[in-house]
């Protein structure tokens, strides 16, 4: 272990009205720019955004609707914000990217805020530097998607808890606030908020009753915080007779924990592989807080909580069939606390990085720099990989053919991190300082992977398909896809409500499909299923095929 001999430098010196400003100019930098320089990523980036899309023009802002009908997998809080940002900035990526990255600029001014409160400024501007130089932390902050919003009101649920639990004064107040925002976790996603939140609290009360004092008093005015803001528009839907949509929603949200969604699946460690890697660098010093031992047995209820926490997250959603890597991100947040308390306690002791930290550091950057190679040494030799016979899937060869420009230099991305790496390493300073440096790294290499890899990578995976739907927009024209499941098509080709949508859908599709239409109708289909298929849609007649897509066209028939 190497012994850090560098007088450090203190932030507790400097004025919080200039951190503040720091943060709020660090963290725009970041996330702010080139919001809307790529496509809006299906499924969810385009599901969340065509619900926000759907309310502007339906004038509904009570339900949320996908193709003008009931969708049940979602409450409204985040499509509002959504909604409200297209309002500003108008129907585009950035409307949609906006409240996210907004949020990364209020997360890492609270993480500051509750760091310097529970510990010291250090701690929280140490906070700070290892969430916004992880990868999907970083990441998240720079999509369209609901969690980060989601995560965030529950860490306030919470903190709030925490604060209750803490203070002498103000309980009512704070387990108020505690219950608030749990009860808009809610609202975001729904009643998994309140699950994780009892199954934390459980846990800790097995280990800690004499020290978890919670009033009858005081629960009835949590439960009543919750109840107002997180029941709000459930209530407000069985008064305006929708009852049945809240009936279909609750068994949405059980159905996902019992059953697979479709091409959602995934080995049982998933998301412990996903956290590792993908919350690097703060996942390998996170480590390290997982075994209190280190910590004296640290007994404090903030790490206690934060632990359990952690746990609660990976296992609950391991056991959950249905495998997305943000179902897990809410574990962001205790693990960069951990990683956090692991390193000021490492550097308390004048300990540096230990060798097993640098083993997987090193071992995480070079599998980045492996990954990013591959991309680029894949994307110059597409052509010759998807005549080869390494490649079986029909749609994947025709995803290869894609014409995308590569310059050959975009493998100086990947070396980033390890760059960043070999750098600490040879510096002689202490641990604080190499973080700050592996975790500034990070941020660079995630912000030029946005720039620069995303875009190319979209143009394989979708970008075709979503140019024709653009292309075919504000026609009077139907569009659908056969084959596979989309919202690109609602999003991009500006779908309006229209009479047929009064019928169920599965009418409708076989309506403009297969029955009679007085309109056009474009299809997209994927290569190696319209075979099959065909038969079943005999009116379409191939226009072209492009990129994996093969595109559609029925004419009117009466």
């Amino acid at each position: 272990m190497a012994k850090s001999q560098t007088r450090e430098f203190s932030f507790d010196k400097i004025s919080r009205i200039i951190i503040y400003p720091v943060i709020i100019i660090a963290a725009s930098a970041l996330f702010f720019p080139f919001l809307g320089k790529v496509h809006l990523f299906d499924w969810d980036e385009i599901n969340f955004a065509e619900a926000a899309r759907e309310m502007i023009v339906s004038g509904d802002f009570l339900t949320v609707q996908i193709d003008y009908r009931p969708f049940l997998q979602k409450p409204p809080l985040f499509i509002w914000l959504q909604a409200l940002s297209m309002m500003i900035f108008g129907v585009n990526e950035f409307a949609a990217r906006f409240p996210n990255a907004l949020l990364g600029v209020i997360q890492l001014m609270f993480l500051f805020h509750i760091g310097k409160k529970w510990h010291d400024k250090n701690f929280g501007v140490l906070w700070v530097i290892i969430y916004a130089g992880s990868i999907l932390p970083f990441f998240y902050f720079k999509s369209a998607i609901i969690d980060p919003w989601f995560n965030f009101f529950i860490f306030l649920g919470f903190v709030y808890f925490i604060e209750y639990l803490r203070l002498n004064t103000q309980k009512i107040f704070s387990v108020m606030l505690s219950g608030t925002f749990m009860g808009l976790a809610i609202l975001t996603k729904g009643p998994v908020a309140f699950l994780i939140f009892m199954l934390v609290v459980g846990i800790l009360w097995l280990f800690e009753r004499e020290r978890l004092k919670f009033s009858i008093k005081h629960f009835a005015f949590y439960i009543l915080a919750l109840i107002v803001v997180g029941g709000s528009w459930f209530i407000v839907q069985i008064f305006n007779d929708n009852l049945q949509i809240v009936l279909d929603f609750i068994w949405y949200q059980i159905k996902l924990f019992s059953t697979e969604d479709a091409g959602h699946g995934g080995f049982f460690l998933y998301h412990f592989v996903v956290l590792f890697l993908g919350v690097f660098p703060a996942s390998v010093f996170a480590i390290s807080g997982l075994f209190p031992s280190i910590f004296k047995s640290n007994k404090s209820l903030i790490y206690r909580i934060m632990y359990i926490l952690f746990l609660v997250v990976l296992v609950l959603f391991t056991i959950v069939k249905t495998k997305i890597v943000h179902y897990s991100s809410l574990a962001y947040i205790p693990i960069t606390y951990l990683a956090a308390l692991s390193i000021k306690y490492l550097n308390r002791k004048s300990i540096g990085i230990l060798k097993w930290q640098y083993i997987l550091l090193f071992l995480i950057a070079f599998f980045i720099m492996i990954a990013v190679g591959a991309l680029q040494y894949i994307g110059l030799h597409a052509n010759e990989l998807a005549n080869s016979a390494l490649i079986k899937d029909q749609f994947a060869k025709g995803n290869l053919m894609a014409q995308v420009d590569w310059t050959g230099f975009e493998f100086l991305i990947g070396i980033i991190p390890l760059a960043g790496l070999v750098l600490v390493y040879f510096l002689k300073t202490s641990i604080l300082h190499k973080v700050y440096i592996i975790a500034t790294f990070t941020a660079i290499f995630m912000f030029l992977a946005q720039l620069v890899l995303v875009p190319r990578i979209e143009k394989y995976s979708q970008n075709a398909a979503i140019e024709f739907f653009k292309l075919n927009a504000n026609q009077n024209v139907v569009l659908e896809t056969i084959g596979y499941k989309s919202y690109a098509h609602y999003y991009y080709g500006n779908r309006m409500p229209e009479n047929q949508h009064e019928i169920s859908r599965e009418d409708y599709l076989n309506q403009v499909l297969i029955g009679q239409t007085d309109k056009t109708v474009f299809a997209v289909t994927k290569v190696g299923r319209w075979n099959k298929l065909k038969e079943k849609y005999p009116d379409f007649v191939e226009l072209y095929s492009k990129n994996g897509f093969i595109f559609l066209v029925r004419k009117p028939k009466n």
